[in-house]
């Protein structure tokens, strides 16, 4: 076993490399260029539970999530209007909305942040359209400008062709035509000048004018050094030797005199059966889609579960029933105090609120009978909130073997033991009421006085009832629909 939960070894070097600071800052964020998807949820529930095992030292934190909006539009995402086309090379935050409202990005953005909220998650955001247009960055560009040469150097060490001379860190956005369809032609201390291929050309202060912004290798670093950042992951893909983290760390160090932030490389998931996610391939499934099925903490779960560098697929067939039973079997032994310092831990990263009190819940296969019965009425807060989640899957994602409907007739024609086995059943019914247990000890009574195979009795009952050869558990399923319906459908026998 192993000794630290991993989040709370990442603090605790965190805490190691600055133990005076008085606010450590962990950090995410993303391109808003298409839908987002549960892929980039990881590492937003990575960042989440390094702030929480900070937190959890007696250290304040924090967690901001920066919306890259101020990034250029690259190419339409599948489901987005071919005529916007029109807006490549524009700021995402200045393309307007395909609902009509407010901006393109702010569109891709409100989703995720609702959805954020839910699972227990209120970061800082950060839209870096706004820090971009407000000049917050116009010392460390000049920063970058001024030193150049020096990233030129570092950037090709990793390139197969070299950059030209004539390059420079940064990208203007046309004051005319508002795309980066640019190039900079000069630049004397912070006076930039600059044409666009649209034939607009002229030279202005970064100080005073936000149309300006770092390239991507220079702007991670650059905010790296403006938010005094202690944490942030990545994906695989910035992981590798010659990607963005490994030149931002020589950037960030040579031209800004600072240290990179803790790094957690972080995996991709998929779809249990499907493939990687992609927004711009239309291959999407968003986190507000996840949360149809899975409560918030079963949902961080299954997130605390792996760790950040280990790939694995979020289930959507019956495995769901599986993960909510583990959940549940992992919350009874933190309250019944047997779960293990590792156990105990996951928990806590998984669980919403600080109450210490158990929460009364219904198992999600109990559950599944309950929504196809009409059975859902009285359930207590927790219990309707859970069956919602049932009902989406029972909806979107059951096999036909986990769905069922009760029968108002008996459609099979009985004779002998089988026939003598339903009579002995419904009497032991009308007899007297019972508990799951032991209805379903009685049920081997019933087999044994009607001289019937156990397989042959649970055939025939599930037949009757459910008009399928098999089911959920037929004590539970009785006792969902009610002893009576069930009755009622054995008179019928005759």
């Amino acid at each position: 076993m192993e000794k630290f939960f991993w989040a709370d070894k990442l603090a605790k070097d965190i805490i190691k490399v600055n133990k005076d600071k008085k606010i450590y800052v962990v950090a995410s964020g993303i391109t808003p260029s298409g839908q987002i998807h549960i892929g980039n949820f990881r590492e937003v529930i990575t960042t989440d539970m390094v702030a929480r095992a900070l937190e959890s030292k007696g250290k304040k934190v924090r967690f901001i999530y920066s919306w890259d909006d101020f990034d250029r539009f690259r190419k339409v995402p599948k489901g987005v209007p071919k005529e916007y086309e029109k807006y490549i090379g524009m700021p995402l935050s200045e393309i307007p909305s395909p609902s009509g409202k407010g901006s393109y990005a702010e569109y891709l953005e409100k989703e995720f942040e609702d959805s954020l909220k839910k699972i227990g998650i209120s970061p800082e955001f950060i839209r870096q359209s706004v820090m971009y247009k407000k000049c917050a960055y116009a010392k460390l560009i000049k920063k970058a400008i001024d030193s150049r040469k020096d990233i030129i150097k570092i950037l090709n060490k990793y390139r197969k062709e070299p950059l030209n001379k004539d390059w420079y860190p940064i990208e203007v956005y046309c004051e005319k035509c508002k795309k980066d369809s640019t190039k900079v032609k000069s630049v004397e201390s912070y006076e930039v000048e600059y044409e666009c291929k649209c034939g607009f050309k002229n030279k202005f202060d970064i100080r005073k004018k936000g149309i300006v912004k770092a390239r991507w290798r220079v702007d991670w670093p650059m905010r790296w050094k403006y938010e005094e950042v202690d944490f942030e992951p990545g994906g695989i893909d910035h992981s590798v030797a010659g990607s963005s983290y490994f030149t931002g760390k020589e950037i960030v160090k040579k031209v800004y005199n600072h240290d990179a932030p803790m790094y957690q490389l972080y995996e991709w998931i998929g779809i249990k059966g499907g493939g990687a996610f992609s927004s711009s391939a239309g291959n999407v499934l968003t986190l507000n889609d996840v949360e149809e099925i899975y409560e918030p903490e079963v949902l961080r779960y299954l997130f605390v579960g792996t760790k950040p560098k280990s790939a694995f697929s979020i289930s959507f067939d019956n495995d769901v029933i599986k993960i909510y039973e583990d959940f549940d079997a992992l919350e009874r032994k933190y309250y019944d105090g047997s779960a293990n310092p590792r156990e105990k831990r996951m928990y806590e990263m998984s669980k919403l609120d600080k109450s210490k009190k158990q929460p009364k819940r219904i198992s999600f296969r109990h559950l599944i009978t309950l929504v196809q019965v009409g059975k859902t009425k009285d359930l207590n807060g927790l219990g309707k909130k859970r069956a919602e989640k049932a009902r989406n899957w029972l909806e979107k994602y059951a096999g036909k073997d986990m769905k069922f409907k009760v029968q108002d007739k008996v459609k099979i024609k009985l004779s002998g033991k089988d026939k003598d086995a339903m009579l002995e059943l419904k009497k032991s019914l009308e007899r007297q009421n019972y508990t799951e247990d032991e209805l379903f000890n009685e049920f081997y009574n019933v087999c044994e006085k009607a001289g019937t195979k156990n397989t042959d009795f649970f055939r025939i009952a599930y037949l009757i009832i459910i008009g399928k050869g098999k089911g959920p558990r037929l004590a539970s399923l009785i006792l969902a629909i009610g002893k009576e319906k069930v009755i009622k459908l054995l008179k019928q026998i005759k």
